[in-house]
């Protein structure tokens, strides 16, 4: 694909796991650094584990971890469960800015779109993400789930990824529950002030495009130039509809498109990223307590452009496209995060509050063009340009209160609450559809004009405003009592509470037969200002009075959202469980538990018209389960152990894929439609695992699992006109098994030649997992694909034996590099690889639309510097070294078409930040 200025000419249509600690102790925000663990490496390989030099904090509910004089303090090897904990230490090798990006590099994650982790090939519907224990609302309207790259690592102090279900953990376990840890209270005080500065190379110093929208865009925040234009705003409390009579739609529609949000900006020089942070803690001792701080802010921007093909077939085969659109795609993401956390520790009881904050806004542009094929089905030969712009503000409050209690030995009281609430805004999605007719007997077959829908020729514009608001409460109380030596019994309750509200509302700007032909050359601003809209005809003037009084014959607004803009859903969920956990033996540890949930999901349209619309069937799935979960670890020698493990979990629908509304993800190119229909998907679960652990620190283990899925939810395509709709329906039935390997070895590197390797040591971190999924579909096996209806058969939808969505046979992960186990000094490789993974079944019958993410070299460099008696940390960043594309596609035979296909660029950073 060429570069983006190819499309700079384009502008002329525009003309511009809760307990905190129950089994760890707290650490040190700063990150653990290799000095510390020299001397652990210094021990034969037999010698038993020594206690970690650097505490891991991870806060998870009634977790608790039994360590016998047999058993080492190391996380993964005590815990009771299959367990993958990315420590301070980790995440700072990896150098990501994310906690998302961090996590790719664990064993069977791997990374999807916006931030997005899928656990063992299952979707983010499979993926549980839980703060300190607590659960988190989302800001997406697509997703139940959060995305996980609003987290900077800088604010997160450990992730533990456990992918065996045990019963202290919701029962919405598909593939994985990901806990994060915020960073807690120092013992010793810091200051830490960083900042980064970076770039890309499809973006940094080359073209793209913006547009204005208000003079503080940059902080993320605006400055009030997006709220509602006032006749909008009392249309919309009215209550009435849009084609009432007595709706002045003119004084509507001319408050909607202005300079400010309308007119693309061309800059031949992107600028670059740059972000900074700031973190500080201290404690404080009040008599027999320990009182404690920690504070944390950060800002970053970043650019990124996209230059995008986009193509749909016409034929089974793929032999001819229907539409081939190429659009460069600029945005400006910026986030802003804040966290502040207190803690109270008095003899063995421990009280900690913890405020996180998170704003992460898109600022985007898009410019397209497109030359129809004359095998199109509709307007062959014809030219069309494409122009958009959006702003999409994310925002998630979270408040968290966790007590940690002993009020006798043998007994551990632990309590947890929390609220949350996220946000989404997007006000004034512009689109504008220009077009050409390439016609010699067209006098305007040369130009680029919109006559905004009426007919004439090819031409759109269109608005929409959506927000979403989201608020969840939680509690819960855990119970430990020692029943004997060596065996707990857990008992715990947990209660959330889920309230989703989102609105929607599409607009099309209907244009006027009588508006001459040469207004609709204008670019957008001028075409739709209200000297244009308040056009009463070619033998009339300008009326002067548009904005107070109706005229018949002005441009009109279309509501194409249908009479159900806006929607509710909820989800309580009341969860008790018992859980036992005993050494039964030196070599043999059992955790047995179940769990029973009694949840009510309800998703149903609000009436907000005053006239009685006709409503999309509402959701009600009242369910109560019975979830059991064992996992038995048997300790072969003292280095190598084996563990067999077994439950029952679910997975619920996410409420966007229950609401029957059209919504369009700017990010994947894709347009949306919900299922009210959906239900719940019931897993069965089984996994057994060898692990080694040869040294400290060292380990090598091997794995396999197995998933039987009952009514898995999947995605499918379908055509509407000439675009693809992706909707939901559960299938009957899916397998899904795979292997598991993961090594993580050091080879000291001192007996070499030279003083620079007296302290240095070789790093060699590796995974792989290997799965295959099927679906099962019977030739007579009904399906509920809302809006379709009659007697529909799931092989109409879903093909048997095709793999699940999401789904990849192979993944890889590798690491290497060098490290100085004296002072910090990091030189690390990172390699991932992902198979080909379906994203969604291909529409009337043609083959399916899958991704290929392909192998990514990154390269990360950290090193501490002495300055003025401090310790300066340099990271130099790489990513992406080989430019590997981003490839969403069809293929049947040699025939292949794009959905999405573009350059993601190479990505250098270089930042530091300087400990007092």
């Amino acid at each position: 694909m060429s570069k983006p200025y190819r499309l700079a000419s384009l502008l002329l249509i525009t003309t511009a796991l809760v307990a905190p600690a129950t089994a760890m102790a707290q650490t040190d925000p700063a990150p653990a650094e290799p000095a510390a663990e020299a001397a652990a490496d210094a021990a034969p390989a037999d010698a038993a584990e020594p206690a970690p030099q650097d505490d891991t904090d991870i806060s998870i509910p009634g977790a608790e971890i039994v360590v016998t004089g047999r058993r080492s303090a190391n996380i993964e090897r005590t815990a009771p469960q299959v367990v993958s904990v990315l420590g301070a230490a980790d995440i700072a090798r990896t150098g990501e800015g994310n906690i998302a990006g961090a996590l790719g590099r664990v064993t069977g994650l791997s990374v999807v779109g916006n931030g997005f982790v899928y656990v063992r090939g299952l979707g983010d519907r499979y993926s549980l993400a839980l703060l300190n224990g607590s659960p988190l609302p989302s800001p997406e309207p697509l997703k139940r789930v959060v995305p996980l790259d609003i987290f900077p690592s800088s604010i997160i102090a450990s992730s533990l990824v456990q992918k065996s279900y045990s019963a202290n953990f919701p029962g919405e376990f598909g593939g994985g529950v990901i806990n994060l840890t915020t960073k807690a209270v120092p013992r010793e005080p810091f200051l830490t002030i960083g900042g980064s500065i970076g770039g890309n190379s499809e973006t940094t110093g080359q073209l793209g495009y913006t547009y204005y929208g208000t003079g503080s865009d940059w902080t993320g925040f605006g400055d009030g130039g997006r709220n509602l234009p006032p006749a909008y705003a009392a249309w919309r409390a009215s209550g009435l509809r849009i084609n009432d009579p007595s709706v002045n739609q003119q004084a509507i529609a001319g408050q909607f498109v202005n300079a400010s949000n309308a007119v693309l900006q061309q800059n031949n020089n992107m600028p670059v990223n740059w972000g900074v942070n700031v973190t500080g803690g201290k404690s404080w001792t009040i008599g027999d307590a320990e009182l404690g701080l920690i504070a944390t802010a950060g800002y970053t921007t970043k650019w990124r452009t996209r230059d995008i093909a986009q193509q749909t077939a016409n034929a089974l085969d793929l032999s001819s496209l229907n539409t081939n659109v190429r659009r460069v795609v600029t945005d400006n993401r910026v986030v802003a995060n804040a966290l502040l956390g207190l803690s109270l520790e008095f003899g063995d009881n421990k009280i900690r509050w913890t405020n996180l904050y998170i704003r992460d806004t898109i600022k985007q542009a898009r410019l397209g063009a497109e030359d129809r094929p004359d095998t199109a089905d509709a307007n062959p030969g014809v030219s069309f340009q494409y122009q958009d712009t959006a702003w999409y503000a994310r925002q998630l409050i979270d408040t968290q209160f966790v007590g940690e209690f002993k009020p006798m030995d043998g007994l551990d009281v632990d309590i947890r609450a929390g609220y949350a609430n996220s946000q989404r805004e997007a006000p004034f999605e512009l689109s504008f559809m220009y077009s050409r007719s390439n016609s010699p007997t067209d006098p305007y077959g040369q130009f680029f004009t919109n006559t905004l829908n009426t007919g004439q020729r090819p031409g759109s514009a269109t608005i929409a405003f959506s927000d979403l608001n989201e608020d969840l409460y939680s509690a819960g109380i855990d119970v430990t009592y020692d029943l004997a030596a060596r065996v707990k019994l857990i008992l715990g309750y947990a209660f959330s509470d889920t309230n989703r509200v989102t609105e929607r509302r599409d607009f099309l700007f209907q244009g006027n037969n009588n508006i001459p032909l040469g207004i609709s050359l204008l670019r957008p601003d001028l075409l739709l200002s209200q000297a244009v809209i308040c056009f009463p005809g070619v033998d009339a003037t300008v009326a002067p009075d548009c904005p107070a009084n109706p005229v018949a014959t002005g441009i009109a607004l279309v509501d194409s959202t249908g009479s159900n803009p806006t929607f509710k859903a909820t989800l309580r969920n009341h969860a008790g469980y018992v859980q036992l956990q005993a050494d039964l033996t030196d070599q043999l540890n059992l955790n047995i538990g179940a769990r029973y949930e009694s949840a009510n999901q309800g998703v149903s349209a609000v009436q907000v018209y005053t006239v009685n619309p006709t409503l999309p069937p509402a959701t009600n799935l009242k369910r109560d389960y019975l979830l059991p979960a064992a996992t038995l670890t048997y300790e072969i020698s003292p280095q190598l152990q084996f563990r067999l493990s077994g439950s029952k979990t679910i997975a619920r629908p996410q409420f966007r894929e229950l609401v029957f509304q059209t919504y369009y993800d700017p990010d994947s190119n894709r347009t949306f439609q919900g299922n009210p229909q959906l239900v719940d998907s019931q897993l069965y679960n089984a996994e057994t695992r060898l692990e080694w652990y040869f040294a400290p620190e060292q380990r090598v283990s091997l794995g396999g699992f197995w998933k039987k899925i009952k009514n898995p939810i999947e995605t499918y395509a379908s055509f509407d006109g000439n675009s693809v709709t992706t909707r939901f329906a559960n299938a009957p039935e899916a397998t899904l098994y795979g292997v598991e390997f993961e090594a993580q070895k050091y080879f000291d590197l001192s007996g070499m030649n030279g003083a620079f390797w007296a302290s240095r040591r070789a790093v060699l971190i590796g995974n792989y997992t290997w799965s295959q999924s099927k679906l099962k579909v019977g030739p007579n096996d009904p399906v509920q694909a809302y809006p379709f209806t009659g007697a529909t058969l799931a092989s109409q939808f879903f093909r048997d034996g095709a793999p699940l969505t999401g789904q990849s046979d192979h993944l890889v992960n590798l690491e290497f590099g060098l490290e100085d186990t004296d002072k910090l000094s990091q030189q690390t490789f990172l390699i991932s690889y992902a198979s080909d993974r379906v994203t969604r079944r291909g529409p009337s019958g043609q083959p399916d639309i899958f991704e290929r993410p392909g192998i990514q070299v990154d390269f990360v460099a950290r090193q501490g510097i002495p300055l003025f008696g401090k310790e300066l940390e340099l990271k130099f960043e790489a990513r992406n070294i080989f430019g590997t594309k981003y490839k969403e596609m069809q293929e049947s035979g040699d025939n292949r078409i794009y959905y999405n296909l573009y350059k993601t660029g190479t990505i250098f950073s270089l930042g530091g930040s300087l400990k007092f």
